[in-house]
């Protein structure tokens, strides 16, 4: 091989090279997306559970969509107004006031309370019990199962099963959504965390029914429609519905309930 031929191929290769690097250095200036420096100081602030709670993927997701004006600061549910505070000082925005949510499973029968039809040996698992006959072995076919779906998608240990169905510790509650979404009888619902007031009954069967299978069962039987001083409680489907921002938390719905079915 002379040396002619090898400068040759050199060069060339050098020529290939040098012409690769002025189109990727071309390509990075043509197709830069320019990322704001606000993006990465916001996520940051968030709290980095990537649970979900604020309709995003994750945090990073929430952060461009902040930055974006897309999502509002105070969007992060786990956050709080802590978080919200901090995203506002990023932004150079108000944080406005944001109300604290939390989780609330809307049925109060238990295991000595509830009737079950039949003794229930499958999946330990809500979504697959919500297959067999009944929806479930609980008489009451929008009663919780208490099978703890709801337990292992929550992020923050704050549901458990006592007496055979799910209770939420509303301090360790960030409202994320999770357990709502898991639900496969939609009976947990995210709430202010202030109330008091709750129906905790989910059945829409008529009284007769209802008293048949739960003792603790809502009957729509009004008494709680009459004694609310505001017109927060009305009567829905068969059970009585309290609005939560019209309650005066008085409790007068709750003392007079015959059945105990609404908390105090």
């Amino acid at each position: 091989m002379n040396l002619t031929n090898i400068i040759l191929a050199v060069g060339v290769i050098g020529g290939i090279g040098l012409l690769i690097g002025l189109f990727l250095g071309y390509a990075a200036i043509k197709f830069h997306v320019y990322k704001d420096e606000r993006e990465e100081e916001v996520l940051e602030a968030l709290p980095g559970n990537n649970c979900g709670g604020c309709g995003y993927p994750g945090c990073a997701n929430l952060a461009e969509a902040i930055v974006a004006g897309n999502a509002p600061v105070n969007a992060c549910p786990v956050g709080g107004e802590a978080v919200a505070q901090e995203v506002a000082r990023i932004m150079g925005m108000d944080a406005g006031s944001a109300t604290r949510m939390m989780a609330f499973v809307k049925c109060g029968g238990t295991s000595e309370k509830a009737k079950e039809e039949y003794a229930y040996f499958g999946v330990n698992s809500c979504k697959m019990a919500a297959f067999v006959p009944n929806g479930g072995p609980k008489a009451c076919n929008y009663g919780c199962l208490g099978f703890g779906d709801c337990v292992r998608v929550c992020p923050f240990d704050a549901i458990e099963i006592r007496e055979g169905i799910a209770v939420v510790d509303k301090e360790a509650c960030k409202a994320c959504n999770k357990c709502v979404i898991e639900c496969p009888k939609e009976i947990i619902e995210l709430i202010p965390y202030t109330s008091k007031n709750i129906v905790k009954c989910s059945s829409k069967d008529k009284g007769p029914a209802v008293m048949k299978v739960c003792e603790v069962g809502c009957i729509a039987c009004g008494i709680c429609k009459k004694v609310c001083p505001v017109d927060a409680v009305t009567i829905e489907e068969n059970i009585a519905y309290i609005d939560q921002e019209k309650c005066i938390q008085c409790g007068a719905c709750s003392e007079k309930c015959p059945k105990k079915v609404i908390t105090f």
